[in-house]
C-alpha cells in the first residue's frame, strides 16, 4: 500500500527523497520505495522518519483496519 501521508509530511516540510534519506541513513532509493508501498522500514528506521517530519508512528504509518482489510482483499 502506498504511504501517501509520508509523502504529505515530507512535502510540507519542503524535503526531497534525497533530503530525508540523508537526515535518517538511508538512501534515496529506500525512501522511494517506502513512499510506493515496495518496502517495510524497520521500526528503527520509522521513528527516525517520525523524528525527521515531526510526526508520530501514527501519523504516518497507522493504517485504520478497514483499510487493511481492503488491502488483504486485493492479494
Amino acid at each position: 500500500m502506498k504511504n501517501k501521508k509520508l509523502k504529505i509530511a515530507r512535502m510540507e516540510h519542503d524535503m526531497n527523497q534525497e533530503q530525508l534519506a540523508n537526515a535518517v541513513g538511508v538512501t534515496r532509493q529506500t525512501i522511494s520505495m517506502i513512499e510506493s508501498g515496495n518496502y517495510n522500514p524497520t521500526l528503527n528506521l520509522c521513528i527516525a522518519i517520525c523524528d525527521a517530519l515531526g510526526k508520530t508512528l501514527n501519523d504516518l504509518f497507522w493504517i485504520p483496519a478497514n483499510e487493511r482489510s481492503n488491502e488483504n482483499d486485493q492479494t
